[in-house]
């Protein structure tokens, strides 16, 4: 069994896959870094607010001061630019990782799947052997070349690849996506521009074409006989979600996994003919092998356990937004509401409304409007405020919330004082209402 186990672990393969991705994904990097400085996201995101909403547990995080933060994702579009040519590359890709964990805990108010899904990449390609070839760094030093690496690297990306489509489309498995009502409300907001997805047609392909290739692609891309059938139907579904969405650099990050499913003599022949092609298939294990393994098969089971906690979480995620960070549910809902913010001095029984909105960006604001963290993190910070001018104040939330176009339905208990309220990741927050989803049908547009 051991033998077995070894075998499939530690088979050696042409490494050419990995290093293409590295160049690509350093192309990735670049582009992510200086285009958040060009397009406006780091002036919004860490210059222009009066504070950043943190993810909880990581309060003592705060911005870069001045043009701290310029300077920061600066140096983060040069790392960018060292990885993809494989210069300093530990180092470059050590420096991103950190660097993009901190920017990610930092600011929650723009979290998308991509940001969540660059950090654990992050993380990975800095133990991974992505500089052997093709690099400045391997024709430096001739003792670092490689031409080969273990399957190992393969089961790690396939799994973690498979893991997040299958979770997208596991999502979508709920009566708004089902009976086409969300993607009919979702082309009428996020698809305006485009008079063919306003069609009925358009929308059942939607459905069944997001569904469907979710669940199976990769299957259909591990098999050889559906392979470049595939790999055409996800060059088409990410580039319409990159031109209709407009969700900056997911779609592309998303064709660069082809690479580990196209064999490694074709990866080699069409991007790296002039490195010397490894076709020996010895078994060569490590002195590592028993961490190697340890580790493989821990992150994927992580990843696979992570997204289910909202299983065990009381209520519905699609209403409480518990448990839906971490969980790759893309692209499945939208969120509109109001929010009335009152502290109530707990001394003189004197209550006033609190203007949330001249002290939050757009997006803060939205969220501060619909999400239950954003909510109780800014009671905390009001609370906090009024304690600093000698006032012990209770902080209480009138807010109605609608899923998918429905009408508004309450959202908050506004008779609890929400500072005082404990916040959990994985117990119910009990100042919520109770979810109103499968009673309320969708406002068709």
């Amino acid at each position: 069994m051991r033998e077995t186990i070894n075998k499939w672990f530690f088979t050696q393969v042409d490494n050419s896959a990995l290093v293409v991705f590295r160049m690509v994904y350093g192309l990735i990097l670049t582009c992510e870094a200086f285009g958040s400085i060009a397009l406006g996201a780091v002036k919004r995101l860490f210059i222009d607010t009066e504070f950043t909403f943190t993810f909880i547990g990581f309060e003592f995080l705060e911005p870069l001061p001045g043009y701290g933060m310029y300077v920061l994702y600066s140096a983060m579009g040069i790392a960018g630019i060292f990885i993809m040519l494989g210069y300093k590359y530990r180092m470059a890709m050590l420096f991103y990782a950190i660097t993009w964990t901190y920017a990610y805990l930092l600011q929650k108010s723009s979290y998308n799947n991509h940001c969540y899904l660059i950090m654990l990449l992050n993380w990975l390609l800095v133990f991974l052997p992505a500089h052997k070839a093709g690099s400045i760094d391997a024709k430096k030093n001739k003792e670092l070349l490689k031409i080969h690496m273990s399957r190992w690297i393969y089961i790690l990306i396939i799994g973690f690849v498979w893991i997040v489509y299958s979770y997208a489309s596991i999502a979508k498995f709920y009566p708004d996506w089902l009976d086409g009502s969300f993607e009919k409300f979702l082309m009428s907001t996020r698809g305006r521009d485009y008079e063919i997805l306003q069609q009925d047609w358009a929308h059942v392909a939607i459905l069944y074409y997001g569904l469907l290739f979710d669940l199976i692609i990769v299957p259909l891309l591990l098999w050889k006989r559906t392979r470049w059938i595939a790999i055409i139907a996800s060059v088409f579904f990410h580039l319409f979600n990159s031109i209709v969405f407009k969700i900056g650099v997911f779609p592309y990050l998303a064709l660069s996994f082809l690479l580990f499913f196209l064999t490694t003599e074709t990866v080699h022949k069409r991007f790296l003919s002039k490195k010397t092609f490894y076709a020996a298939r010895e078994v060569i294990v490590p002195k590592h092998a028993g961490i190697i393994k340890v580790f493989t098969i821990s992150f994927l089971l992580i990843m696979l356990v992570l997204p289910l906690r909202h299983w065990v979480i009381e209520d519905d995620v699609l209403w409480t937004e518990e448990g839906h960070r971490l969980s790759w549910r893309m692209m499945l809902r939208s969120r509109s509401g109001r929010a009335v913010y009152y502290v109530e001095n707990k001394e003189t029984g004197k209550r006033e409304r609190v203007n949330i909105k001249e002290r939050l960006s757009r997006k803060q604001f939205n969220s501060a409007n619909t999400k239950p963290d954003f909510m109780w993190q800014l009671a905390q910070r009001l609370k906090k405020e009024y304690a600093d001018k000698g006032e012990d104040v209770a902080v209480y939330i009138s807010s109605s919330v609608s899923i998918n176009g429905r009408p508004r339905s309450k959202f908050t208990n506004d008779t609890i004082d929400i500072a005082s309220q404990p916040w959990s990741q994985f117990k119910h927050a009990t100042w919520l209402m109770p979810s109103p989803l499968q009673d309320t049908p969708t406002n068709r547009p």
